[in-house]
């Protein structure tokens, strides 16, 4: 009868450093989990959430929902510059408006 090699549990985890801050602590779970899964997949013991997840990571409407996340977050970066240079916009014309008063001898602002 062959021998069966056990493997002791200590031997196969990868040690991993404390985590410093919060997200680093939550990424390692991550990666922890997705090990897990991945060790659960090869062989054949991952609960049908487990495969049913990471099959619906592979669908194209996941990938397209990633796509369209994706231009959003442009679309919203893109918006926030523009009010962001509006506003520079309106403040040097106001610093011109004012310049041009002081210099026709108008005075300040009080007109």
């Amino acid at each position: 009868m062959a021998k069966v090699k056990s493997v002791n549990s200590e031997t196969k985890t990868k040690k991993m450093r404390p985590a410093l801050t919060p997200e680093a602590r939550e990424n390692q779970m991550i990666y922890l989990a997705t090990e897990l899964a991945e060790q659960q997949l090869r062989d054949g013991t991952a609960s049908s959430q487990v495969i049913t997840h990471f099959l619906k990571l592979g669908s194209t409407k996941e990938k397209l929902e990633h796509e369209i996340l994706a231009e959003q977050k442009k679309l919203i970066t893109a918006k926030t510059e523009q009010l962001e240079s509006a506003k520079r916009i309106e403040e040097l014309y106001a610093n011109a408006i004012n310049a041009m008063r002081e210099y026709g001898g108008h005075g300040g602002s009080d007109e």
